[in-house]
């Protein structure tokens, strides 16, 4: 598979994961507050909340563009792991580097670093999607990875700790369990 044809599907996957990522922001209230939406949905205005709508999008993605994938790129999925990792990371560093440099948070700066942690997780994505080979330890690394992040984005939501990272900034709740 060419390096055009990678790229083009990235830089879709980050349009999409985007917009539907936008979308999870308000699933929840849309569906009643419908618990089993939680998984996926933000509950409340925490970081941690918007961490989710990066997260379970570019999952989704990535599913949608492995079999096109599976028999040209032989680790697709260490590269397509480590792409959605850097997400979060990315806006959780980035939005509290902003927010200690200037004393708050900016709606339209948060919007922006969400699109530009996708669009740079599936850049990182589309570098790693390049490599002919991995040290043999990082596909295990990388599953690792894959099963802590679903299991703390399936789990914190319901029991988060007490700590800013969960804590919504609009009410002081944590998660939907209150």
């Amino acid at each position: 598979m060419n390096k055009a044809r990678i790229f083009a599907w990235e830089i879709r996957g980050a349009i999409i994961i985007s917009l539907l990522g936008s979308f999870l922001h308000f699933v929840f209230a849309l569906l009643g507050e419908w618990p089993p939406t939680a998984l996926i949905a933000a509950v409340n205005e925490s970081v941690w909340e918007h961490l989710k709508l990066a997260f379970w999008p570019a999952l989704i993605y990535a599913l949608i563009e492995w079999p096109f994938f599976r028999r040209k790129i032989k680790d697709f999925w260490i590269a397509k792991i480590y792409g959605i990792f850097i997400m979060p990371v990315i806006i959780t560093s980035f939005f509290y580097l902003y927010k200690t440099l200037i004393g708050y948070n900016i709606l339209w700066v948060d919007i922006s670093l969400f699109v530009f942690a996708v669009f740079a997780g599936q850049m990182f994505s589309y570098r790693l999607l390049l490599r002919q080979s991995f040290a043999s330890g990082i596909m295990i690394l990388a599953i690792v990875l894959l099963v802590l992040m679903i299991t703390a984005f399936s789990l914190l939501t319901f029991f988060p700790p007490h700590c800013p990272l969960f804590c919504d900034s609009a009410t002081g709740q944590y998660g939907i369990l209150r």
